[in-house]
């Protein structure tokens, strides 16, 4: 089996709950997992490495021998200056679930394999995903056109088929997945897992705010724009926050460089009103609480298989 089996105790979904910078936090993280899901959060939603470690701590000592495994986000840039400090930690509390972003590194994959943890690296291109396979990460993220936050152009259709060409480990599929339809479409497609992020947005447990939630239900596909001008890396935004911030999505100042530790002195303020969403909240329509949402998608892939196996046997 392509999902390692650490990442199946527990799992009634195989959904993922991305990790979202300053909207993921551990109360997010709990409900999914309590839920059936895997829970993730970024570690530098913590502004140190010591409020990391006390998360980290709270979720090993809340969540239940019957909760579904959770994960962390590492980025691995050069610029971010928490790495090797936020490693050490991650190892320490055993993690078992590693997304790392912004470079695929073998040293960082060893210390997580040591302790027998999962390394998922998010990519948006054919090349990126094998540079990520060739340091022997156990699943890739295909981060495809519409998905929230840093995203890609690719289509989804072909860039499964070209990283299943090459890489049998873990497939998880990113991109305006919002409804358990689009998870049983992911998984038709071959994904192992679905990679949901603007969907958790749009509950009660995200750190988000109201009016953030409210504007994802509100939006629809035309309202994102997809732009390099905020942190010097493509990523999809709502117009409307752009507008309410006195920028022009026509026309937005132009942006190259990539700095994490700048984003953590300070710049990631501007991530708590510039508000990110993919094209999934095409299909968003209310917020509601992690449980409630997950029984509903729960109910959905499996109208959804029963809708696709009478199509093909009346085909």
């Amino acid at each position: 089996m392509r999902r390692p089996d650490s990442l199946l105790r527990n799992l009634k979904l195989p959904v993922i709950s991305a990790p979202m910078f300053l909207v993921s936090g551990p109360e997010l993280v709990l409900a999914a997992c309590r839920s059936g899901v895997i829970g993730t959060f970024p570690a530098l939603n913590q502004r140190s490495t010591a409020g990391y470690a006390e998360w980290l701590d709270q979720l090993t000592s809340q969540l239940r021998p019957e909760d579904a495994a959770y994960g962390v986000n590492l980025i691995v840039h050069k610029t971010n200056p928490r790495l090797e400090a936020d490693l050490a930690e991650t190892v320490r509390h055993k993690v078992p679930l590693v997304i790392t972003s912004l470079g695929a590194r073998r040293e960082v994959i060893d210390a997580v394999h040591g302790y027998g943890g999962a390394v998922f690296h998010d990519v948006t291109t054919l090349q990126h995903a094998r540079k990520a396979a060739e340091q022997g990460v156990d699943g890739l993220i295909l981060v495809c056109a519409g998905a929230g936050g840093h995203a890609g152009t690719r289509n989804p259709f072909a860039l499964m088929q070209e990283v299943r060409g090459f890489f049998s480990g873990s497939i998880v599929l990113a991109g305006c997945l919002s409804t358990g339809r689009d998870i049983a479409s992911a998984l038709m497609m071959g994904a192992d897992f679905a990679y949901m992020g603007t969907r958790f947005i749009a509950t009660e447990e995200s750190r988000a705010s109201e009016r953030y939630r409210q504007m994802i239900v509100a939006s629809n596909s035309a309202d994102i724009v997809y732009t390099a001008s905020i942190s010097g890396i493509p990523a999809n935004f709502m117009t409307q926050s752009l507008v309410a911030c006195g920028l022009d999505p026509a026309n937005l100042p132009e942006k190259r460089d990539i700095d994490v530790g700048a984003e953590l002195d300070g710049e990631a303020k501007a991530w708590k009103d510039l508000w990110s969403a993919g094209q999934g909240v095409a299909g968003i329509g209310d917020v509601l609480p992690v449980a409630a949402l997950v029984a509903r998608l729960r109910d959905e892939v499996a109208l959804a298989r029963e809708d696709f196996s009478r199509r093909l046997i009346a085909g």
